[in-house]
């Protein structure tokens, strides 16, 4: 863990220093009326600093509307504290350089970023109703469309905010982030990429995920806050063919999540895998799933994972780790050498994100409240994870009239290994604190669980656990004789 700790150290280099000479998009020809397009002229200050060897580009205050612009090597986009930088509503305004159509690409850049205190506002909502309207009308084939279960087009021919690929010594720093058509901000094959007092406000549409980050080494996320109608900070990794591409050395601090699905999540597409992931002093609040998920959904690797120092209230739910398939033709992947500690979150009775806008999806199936899980395949265990100083309270309410998964029916909780990651995803579970399975190599060490109000299931299961310690495990709240099923466990 030393050795872990000292190779993070890496991220507190600081970034190369840039042209300090301005251009100022008005000199460019911009108008900061909110109406007048202004792509042509934002790019050609950006292709100016760039041509002449680095520089800042300024948007000064007021409103100016934009399509796609590219940021190119040396260049860094400066917000003013009172610029507003629209997207327009318009979606043929907007190109795709990479996968996806977004508001400010990047691709094989250096030394690039984007400061000041202003505002960059995607106009999200206006702008994928602009994209639905053109579905009804034969514009926008029924293929990149989502009929059932809510209409709306997917989340491809939606405009992200920000998409950066293959660039170095990035830098995002205090601007303001706000109603992405989708994803909010995605960094593919990054290197040296520091966030750093970034605000995220989009619950503006779905999968407005807050920051995406996809392969990227070393990076730093550090007080940000996050309010994001998806996911709220999310790493992905697609391990692209021919490549040996993961995410590594990523260190997560000091940042406030909201979330209408998981606050803090990596590896919903782990093809390749993360390796030396840190996340601690993290604040979650109002969160649809769970405050911490870590998955190992491809036949990539997830290894080296620290979370500590984690506060969550009104979360749905608390830990959630998870070995899956995508594919039949595929092997599942690795998931081992994770410590949790120091999580204290509080789960309650009612849907925490009642408040959204655009809530997560509802259940089709009756249910009480899911416990935290951690839970692997029986070709693939789950290895080595250590929980310590954990303390969660559930709201308790469980009862058999209303969905009921008896104890001797453990063998038919579903494997389901091939769908969709998520805490609800077994359906009813046998157990109101943890329900654990196939693992190899578990640890409990100071864990602390009540519930409010009754539940008539047991507190934990343990069902194809090799390897279990428990050591300072106490249950409050719950006066049944058998807290701890075990099931096939040593």
């Amino acid at each position: 863990m030393k050795q872990f700790f000292t190779a993070m150290l890496i991220l507190l280099v600081a970034q190369p220093a840039l042209c300090s000479k301005d251009y100022d998009i008005v000199s460019f020809g911009a108008l900061a009326d909110g109406k007048t397009l202004n792509t042509k002229a934002i790019q050609s200050a950006i292709d100016r600093a760039h041509n002449d060897g680095g520089g800042r580009v300024v948007i000064p205050s007021g409103q100016f509307l934009t399509g796609t612009i590219e940021l190119k090597t040396g260049v860094e986009l400066h917000l003013s504290k009172k610029a507003i930088l629209l997207g327009s509503t318009n979606p043929k305004d907007y190109r795709k350089k990479i996968r996806w159509d977004a508001l400010i690409l990047a691709d094989s850049a250096e030394n690039i970023r984007i400061t000041g205190k202003g505002i960059i506002d995607g106009q999200g909502a206006e702008l994928a109703l602009h994209i639905d309207s053109l579905f009804y009308v034969g514009e926008v084939d029924s293929s990149n469309y989502i009929l059932f279960p809510e209409k709306r087009p997917m989340a491809r021919i939606r405009p992200q905010i920000i998409e950066f690929r293959r660039c170095s010594h990035v830098e995002i720093t205090d601007v303001t982030i706000q109603n992405g058509a989708g994803w909010v901000q995605t960094y593919w094959l990054c290197y040296d990429l520091v966030i750093d007092r970034v605000r995220v406000e989009s619950d503006a549409y779905w999968n407005n995920d807050g920051i995406d980050i996809l392969d990227c080494v070393k990076v730093r996320i550090t007080n940000c806050y996050v309010n994001a109608s998806d996911d709220g900070i999310c790493l992905k990794s697609y391990g692209h063919p021919n490549s040996t591409s993961f995410c590594d050395s990523v260190y997560i601090a000091d940042c406030v999540v909201r979330s209408s699905a998981s606050a803090v999540k990596l590896g919903t597409a782990s093809y390749g895998g993360f390796k030396n992931i840190i996340i601690e002093r993290i604040k979650v609040f109002d969160t649809f799933r769970s405050a911490i998920a870590i998955e190992s959904y491809g036949k990539g690797f997830v290894e080296n994972v620290l979370v500590q120092d984690v506060k969550a209230t009104n979360t749905g739910n608390a830990i959630f780790i998870r070995i899956g398939k995508r594919l039949d033709q595929m092997a599942p992947g690795i998931l081992k050498d994770v410590t949790i500690k120091n999580v204290h979150v509080k789960v309650p009775f009612k849907r925490p994100d009642y408040k959204y806008v655009l809530r997560g999806p509802a259940l089709p199936f009756f249910h009480n409240t899911f416990p935290s899980s951690i839970t692997g395949l029986p070709s693939q265990k789950v290895e080595n994870v250590t929980l310590e100083n954990i303390t969660i309270s559930y709201p308790g309410r469980g009862v058999k009239a209303y969905a009921n998964l008896p104890l001797s029916r453990l063998d038919d909780v579903p494997e389901v290994e091939k769908k969709y990651p998520e805490f609800s995803m077994f359906g009813e579970l046998p157990a109101w604190g943890f329900y654990v399975r196939h693992v190899d190599g578990l640890t409990f060490s100071n864990v602390k669980i009540k519930i409010r109000k009754p539940d008539y299931r047991p507190a934990f299961v343990f069902d194809d656990v090799q390897g279990l310690n428990l050591n300072s495990v106490e249950v409050k709240g719950d006066d049944k004789k058998e807290d701890y099923i075990y099931h096939n466990v040593k």
